[in-house]
């Protein structure tokens, strides 16, 4: 079978037939594709929602009625069953009858619609305030990316690629997310090039909202957030010859060891598209200073400059 036959074949394998609220796929005779079925574990009503705000989407565009190849309700279920599994977009794209671009153009209208639902970083913080959060996590993700062209000079001097990241040695976008104690997602940023380090990203999108609530809400970070500023509490680790200036000790209370607990749950459990998890704010002050190898880290709260060791 040559190219064309096959590419015909494919396209033919594969056909979307709606009638009412049915959702039927043929296959015709001798492809080379194979029709299965298949379900998708997510209510039917988050189904829906994401239909809705599709459909006022396509309203507020002036998209004209029947002009598209998937209905709102179905190209929810097309984004939905994406995210739940991350199918090879092609593959996934031809199972809705749509093309690689189109696919690829679907998916991101639905990502668009959802990410316009999400509140800002004021609204976080404020719902955070009013829930009574004792505290916040700060951490950066490095999100693979396909690579890019774009560089940038370095602070040898040297030009380099942008969005190579140095941290995971590949491709990505890095992006911030502030995280309530028990690791869950409050408010993530907009990516920046994974060539630019947590700090500075934090600068830029996160610490200017954050500084003036940190009295009532403090902030827990990883090593990578040192020099951050006051109200943002990361942990050091000991020198060699086991010294720890005054500064650094007068924080080691219970209140920071907690703080530290926190910290090394969240460096070590990563969320698979969001920042990391921590140890739940409602765990007895106790068990999470047990928790923390007293040899091995301490707390400095970065008030102005780091300590470095």
């Amino acid at each position: 079978m040559d190219t064309r036959t096959n590419t015909t074949c494919r396209k033919q394998a594969w056909s979307l037939r709606y009638k009412g609220s049915h959702h039927k796929i043929r296959a015709t005779e001798g492809s080379t594709l194979i029709p299965y079925p298949a379900m998708l574990d997510v209510p039917r009503e988050l189904v829906r929602y994401v239909g809705r705000l599709l459909h006022a989407e396509r309203r507020r565009r002036g998209t004209p009625t029947g002009s598209r190849r998937l209905t709102c309700f179905y190209q929810a279920l097309f984004a939905l069953a994406w995210f739940r599994s991350k199918p090879n977009i092609r593959l996934h794209g031809l199972a809705f009858d749509l093309s690689q671009a189109t696919a690829y153009r679907y998916l991101h209208e639905v990502i668009d619609v959802l990410a316009a639902q999400a509140p800002d970083l004021h609204q976080a913080l404020d719902r955070a305030a009013a829930d009574d959060i004792p505290h916040l996590i700060l951490d950066g993700k490095i999100f693979d990316s396909d690579r890019c062209r774009i560089t940038t000079t370095s602070v040898k001097g040297e030009t380099i690629d942008a969005w190579f990241s140095g941290k995971t040695g590949d491709f990505g976008g890095n992006i911030q997310a502030l995280c309530e104690p028990g690791g869950f997602p409050i408010w993530t940023s907009d990516v920046e090039p994974g060539g630019v380090v947590d700090i500075e990203a934090a600068r830029c999108h996160v610490l200017p909202a954050v500084y003036p609530r940190t009295h009532t809400m403090p902030v827990l970070a990883d090593p990578g957030y040192q020099g951050a500023g006051h109200g943002v509490t990361v942990p050091f680790r000991r020198s060699a010859d086991g010294n720890i200036s005054a500064s650094t000790t007068a924080p080691a209370t219970a209140s920071s060891a907690h703080s530290a607990a926190s910290e090394n749950a969240a460096s070590h459990s990563s969320l698979n598209a969001g920042p990391r998890s921590s140890t739940p704010h409602s765990a007895p002050a106790e068990s999470v200073i047990s928790s923390v190898p007293p040899s091995s880290s301490s707390i400095s709260n970065t008030g102005g400059s780091a300590e470095t060791q």
